[in-house]
């Protein structure tokens, strides 16, 4: 499917450089790949439900619940800097 020509095509695309025996190895790999490619897609899906993930899935995550927060002394008290009742950060440029 893939010969070494095309494969050293696509390295350039992809600005990579392989050597001869890399190139080689790396067109073999990929043409196996679309092989086994071809194989997949001649599968009979016809009776085959889409779908957009194979399990069941549901949220594990809590309910969200109201609940106190902290006030602005308390959250600013470990603050390594503090200015107009705020955390003071370095200015990025």
């Amino acid at each position: 499917m893939v010969d070494k020509k095309d494969m050293a095509h696509i390295a350039k695309l992809a600005e990579l450089e392989f050597d001869e025996q890399s190139l080689q190895k790396i067109t073999a790999r990929i043409d196996d790949i679309l092989e086994h490619m071809a194989v997949v897609r001649s599968a009979d899906t016809e009776q085959v439900r889409p779908t957009s993930h194979v399990l069941d899935i549901k949220n594990v995550f809590r309910e969200d619940e109201p609940g106190s927060s902290l006030g602005r002394k308390e959250a600013l008290s470990n603050a390594p800097d503090v200015e107009d009742d705020g955390f003071k950060v370095p200015k990025i440029d």
